[in-house]
């Protein structure tokens, strides 16, 4: 089985084993199984997240395809939306301004399964799930139970948080999210969304406004998937903004945005243009994105040694020109940077 198929790079080798499960009981059984036979296991989700060798995975690979919604729903609390891993976020999000669920649309258009959203404590244009979830079902494989992590324990921080930081110790299988009600969007705080807006930083608009608007500016960076578009045969930002202990550590001219621990966090997108990377810049079939500087995508044919060559040479033309080293946002499989 080709992992390429898999994965929204279209890149990556062949699995030794591949499973794809359907319910939550098949998916659990799945895990033990592998574990108990001492096989690497890899957990596949929407692939939009993942950079996979050239050589495939040796051991299970797990895909992801579960699905089930539960909503309750009151005036005082909201909806309470519990969602299983397996659901295809974007209808998550269409599903929520649809229902009148406000508080996921800025995060319209990202690709990728709804159980995956915690892991990276996904976020766009000035809003992270972390906002909305109020807890997540996990089967953990150390403890072999399935448990229930609320919102305080899941360790949620830029692009980060426990799931994460242990990553092949808890499942995911399904995540509640407590919503507000109305067809009101949550606080537009991004300032480049409030002005295709025509709005005031801080305010709110029409959920489906804003839905529209995000989708507009992501399709304007090659961030919403089109198979005829090798612009978006990508893992989206490949760089996670850095985040600095000191405003003085920022370089001149570049953007940043104060922390509530005082660190500061800069601009991926403006250091890789500042230090001399252009869009559309090749190594093989390996491509920056000529939209968007934080995509590195696959023109056709691309290997994954040619795309983490690209990454190694964006990685350290940065380092060079301001001593920022850069962090991949994907999960790199069975290779490195």
């Amino acid at each position: 089985m080709s992992l390429a198929d898999y994965t929204t790079l279209r890149i990556g080798g062949l699995a030794d084993k591949f499973v794809e499960v359907s319910t939550e009981d098949d998916l659990i059984t799945a895990v033990r199984d592998a574990d108990a036979a001492e096989e690497p296991v890899l957990l596949l989700s929407g692939g939009s997240n993942v950079v996979i060798g050239d050589d495939g995975f040796r051991g299970t690979v797990i895909k992801i395809a579960t699905s089930g919604i539960r909503v309750n729903s009151d005036m005082c609390s909201g909806a309470m939306v519990h969602i299983a891993a397996g659901e295809d976020w974007d209808g998550v999000v269409q599903r929520a301004i649809a229902e009148e669920w406000s508080g996921l649309e800025s995060m319209s258009g990202i690709p990728g399964l709804t159980g995956s959203t915690p892991v990276q404590n996904v976020g766009a244009y000035g809003h992270e799930v972390a906002e909305t979830i109020a807890s997540v079902r996990v089967f953990d494989r150390v403890a072999g139970e399935v448990r229930t992590v609320f919102a305080a324990d899941c360790g949620f921080s830029y692009r980060n948080s426990r799931f994460k930081a242990d990553p092949s110790r808890y499942v995911v299988l399904e995540v509640t999210f407590q919503l507000t009600l109305g067809d009101l969007s949550a606080e537009v705080g991004y300032a480049e969304l409030a002005r295709v807006l025509d709005v005031e930083p801080g305010s709110r608009a029409p959920m489906t406004e804003v839905r529209e608007a995000v989708l507009g500016l992501r399709r304007s960076k090659g961030m919403v998937l089109d198979p005829l578009d090798h612009d978006t045969w990508s893992a989206g930002s490949f760089f996670t903004n850095p985040i600095l202990d000191t405003p003085a550590e920022v370089p001149a001219g570049a953007p940043q945005w104060p922390q509530p621990d005082g660190r500061v966090k800069t601009s991926a997108a403006w250091l890789i243009e500042h230090a001399g990377v252009s869009k559309g810049y090749t190594i093989g079939a390996a491509a920056v994105s000529s939209k968007h500087t934080l995509a590195l995508t696959n023109q056709g044919g691309a290997t994954t040694k040619e795309l983490l060559t690209l990454a190694t040479h964006v990685r350290s033309q940065v380092q060079q020109a301001f001593g920022i080293t850069l962090i991949n946002e994907p999960v790199l499989v069975n290779c490195s940077l």
